[in-house]
């Protein structure tokens, strides 16, 4: 009897399907095993040679949407009526026709700038400008700019022309354009000398107090004057005071005669 439950229960074993997972065990390692397979699928693992390639797959695909869209237009300029094909020719013709005109318009006006006439003028306007500048730096004609005026107290009269010398060549070196002391104007051949009372400028006496009316940049100027061991502080330590003001119009009227050089020549002639 037992032979035969023995019998019966190994015919059971047989019958019973491989697959099926009545085993604890079995379901366990079946879904280890789907874990292990979403965990190498994600995060994805991408190579440098992958990258590249995707790259290029990616700059082959723009250019041929750039492609298809530019074949899109042809086609539908292609496919536009007659009608619309004349209205932009048309369009076309009238826009080539404005630009000939206004080139011609632009030669006809070089044409004109490069004639004698106009060369003349304008040779004229230059000569003009220069003999303003010339002017200025000589002294011999009036001028007008920003600037500063420096004036110089001296009670005692112990300012001698060495200081005067180096306050114009301070100014000079920061920039200044037109200087005039008094009322005598200061040019590039200007010397200085001592006189009883004053100083001499150009042998021409002048008394204290001294105004300086110079023409520059006032914020060049200025600062020249008043930095450590400058004008300003040499000048006190002569026991004189200077005053600095800035102002955006300073006249400098004082004029020079034009003296005519009794040696020099031009070399252009």
């Amino acid at each position: 009897m037992s032979d035969m439950e023995n019998t019966d229960q190994g015919d059971g074993d047989e019958e019973r399907p491989v697959d099926a997972p009545d085993e604890p065990g079995e379901e366990k390692t079946q879904l280890t095993g789907r874990q292990r397979l979403a965990a190498g699928l994600w995060p994805p693992r991408v190579s440098r040679a992958q990258l590249i390639v995707a790259l290029l797959l990616f700059v082959l695909g723009l250019g041929l949407a750039i492609q298809v869209r530019s074949n899109s237009d042809n086609s539908a300029l292609r496919g536009a009526r007659q009608e619309d094909l004349v209205r932009i020719l048309d369009e076309l013709d009238s826009r080539t026709k404005r630009l000939e005109d206004e080139k011609q318009r632009l030669e006809g006006q070089r044409t004109e700038l490069e004639t004698s006439s106009n060369q003349a003028e304008e040779a004229r306007k230059q000569t003009v400008e220069k003999e303003q500048q010339l002017g200025i730096l000589a002294g011999t004609v009036a001028a007008q700019g920003p600037g500063i005026t420096l004036t110089i107290s001296d009670p005692k009269g112990a300012v001698e022309s060495d200081k005067v010398l180096d306050t114009v060549q301070e100014l000079r070196a920061a920039g200044a354009e037109a200087i005039q002391i008094n009322d005598v104007r200061v040019v590039a051949s200007t010397y200085f000398s001592d006189e009883t009372g004053g100083i001499g400028v150009d042998g021409k006496k002048v008394a204290a107090p001294y105004v300086f009316k110079v023409i520059g940049r006032p914020q060049d100027l200025e600062p020249a004057l008043n930095i450590p061991g400058g004008v300003v502080q040499t000048l006190e330590k002569e026991q004189a005071t200077a005053t600095v003001a800035r102002s955006e119009k300073i006249v400098v009227n004082a004029l020079r005669a034009a003296k005519r050089p009794d040696y020099a020549q031009s070399s252009s002639h």
